[in-house]
C-alpha cells in the first residue's frame, strides 16, 4: 500500500481551527489595500478575531502601509498604532481642532505634514505575545519574539526576543552566525509541499537538518 501523501495546510481557511472562531488566519480576512499579510499568519481573539482591521490597526488613514510576513503568530491584543495616531508637538497645545469640525475644520492644514515613520513592517515567523503593541514605522525582523505587553518603538533584529515598556533587547535566540545561516534557508520561502515534508525538522529540528532539508528542495 503507497502512503498516504501529505496535504498542506489550506492557507485560504479564515478559521483554520474546526469548533475555534477565536483564531484567524489574516491573509483570506483583510481588506484594506494598506495592509498586507503573509500566507498562514493569524491571529487569536475570543471577542470577535475577524474585526482584527479595525481593532487591531488603529490610526490607519494612509498612505503608510502595515506590512505583516508569513507564519506569524499574533496574540490576543496585539495593537499596531499606525501615523494617524501623530499629533503636532511644535505649538502649545498637542490638541487636534481640526478634527473637531465647524471652522475649526478651516485649520486642517496644521494636520498635515505631520512626521511620518513610513511603513511598520513585520518579517517572517514572529511570535507576538499577548497585548503587545507595536509603534508607527517600526520594522521587526524574521524570527522575532515580542513579548506579552511590550511597547515596541524601535526596530527588532532578526530571531531578536524583546520585552518591557518601552520594548528592550533582551537577547537574541541565536548567535550572529547561527541567524545568518537561518536567513539563507528562509524556510518560510520554500514550496508549500516542502514545508510539510518537514514540519518536525521546522519546529524542533537542528540547523544542520533544516539546512539538508532546504538542499533537497533544490535537487
Amino acid at each position: 500500500m503507497s502512503p498516504v501523501p501529505a496535504v498542506p495546510a489550506d492557507p485560504n481557511a479564515v478559521h483554520p481551527m474546526p469548533g475555534q472562531p477565536r483564531v484567524v488566519q489574516l491573509k483570506p480576512l483583510v481588506t484594506s489595500e494598506l495592509i498586507e499579510v503573509g500566507a498562514y499568519s493569524y491571529y487569536d481573539d475570543p471577542d470577535d478575531a475577524t474585526a482584527f482591521e479595525t481593532r487591531n490597526v488603529l490610526y490607519h488613514y494612509g498612505p503608510e502601509k502595515l506590512v505583516i510576513g508569513k507564519f506569524c503568530a499574533l496574540g490576543t491584543g496585539v495593537r499596531f498604532l499606525m501615523n494617524g495616531a501623530n499629533h503636532r508637538m511644535d505649538g502649545p497645545s498637542t490638541f487636534p481642532f481640526p478634527t473637531m469640525g465647524g471652522s475649526w475644520a478651516d485649520h486642517f492644514d496644521l494636520l498635515t505634514g505631520l512626521p511620518n515613520r513610513g511603513d511598520t513592517v513585520v518579517g517572517n515567523d514572529v511570535w507576538f505575545g499577548y497585548g503587545s503593541m507595536v509603534l508607527p514605522g517600526v520594522r521587526i525582523g524574521h524570527g522575532a519574539v515580542i513579548g506579552a505587553g511590550a511597547v515596541v518603538a524601535c526596530d527588532v533584529p532578526d530571531y531578536g526576543i524583546v520585552g518591557g515598556n518601552p520594548a528592550r533587547l533582551i537577547r537574541t535566540r541565536y548567535d550572529d552566525e547561527t541567524v545568518a545561516r537561518l536567513l539563507a534557508v528562509a524556510w518560510w520561502d520554500w514550496p508549500v509541499e516542502l514545508i510539510t515534508r518537514h514540519i518536525r525538522t521546522i519546529m524542533s529540528g537542528s540547523v544542520d537538518a533544516l539546512e539538508a532539508a532546504a538542499r533537497e528542495g533544490t535537487s
